[in-house]
Parts: C-alpha cells; sequence; structure tokens
C-alpha cells in the first residue's frame, strides 16, 4: 500500500466518523427539540419520551431539518400554543449546539 493509498483510507475513516458523529448530534438534537416541545405541550414521563422519539422519527421525512420544525409547529397549533418558527428553529439550533458538546464528549 502506498502512502498515498494509506492518506485516501485515513481520510475515508475520518469522513465517515464525522458523518457518524454528524447523524448522532441531530439525531440527539431532535430527541432534545422533542423534550422541549413535550413540556411545552404538558407531557412528562413516558409520555414525554414517546413524543420525543416521534420527533427523531418525523426527520427521516425528508432532508433537512423542515419536517422536524413541520411537526412541532403542526403539534404545537393542535394544543392551541403559539409559537412561530423562527422561535422553534432557535431552540432547534440551541439544542444542536448542546448535543454536539455531548457526543464529542461521550455522554
Amino acid at each position: 500500500m502506498t502512502t498515498f493509498d494509506k492518506r485516501e483510507e485515513a481520510f475515508e475513516k475520518k469522513f465517515a466518523h464525522d458523518e457518524d458523529l454528524r447523524f448522532k448530534a441531530t439525531a440527539r438534537s431532535n430527541r432534545l427539540l422533542g423534550l422541549w416541545a413535550a413540556e411545552k405541550l404538558g407531557l412528562s414521563g413516558e409520555d414525554a419520551s414517546a413524543y420525543a422519539k416521534s420527533v427523531v422519527m418525523s426527520d427521516f421525512e425528508e432532508a433537512g431539518d423542515h419536517d422536524v420544525v413541520r411537526k412541532v409547529l403542526a403539534d404545537f397549533a393542535a394544543a392551541n400554543l403559539s409559537m412561530s418558527e423562527p422561535q422553534v428553529r432557535q431552540v432547534l439550533t440551541e439544542m444542536l449546539g448542546r448535543a454536539i458538546q455531548e457526543v464529542q464528549s461521550g455522554v
């Protein structure tokens, strides 16, 4: 194996590792958003956990976070809670920062 091949293999491994961390951080931030929204919706315990899981699962509908934000906003609207898209996106951004720190620290 040449030096070039070794470097290419190392780059591919780093890329795969980074993508894995990105996926974990995104899933965790969606879960944290779900727990935040569950609290706003008056859910607790198992109901809050189930709701958070449904938020995570909603992220598989389309690329990006539009599906997650849309779900949370729809659930807030159904519960007659006033929340804007920018507010939900700000919370999601905060949760992503927290999730990245947790994933990097192995929490």
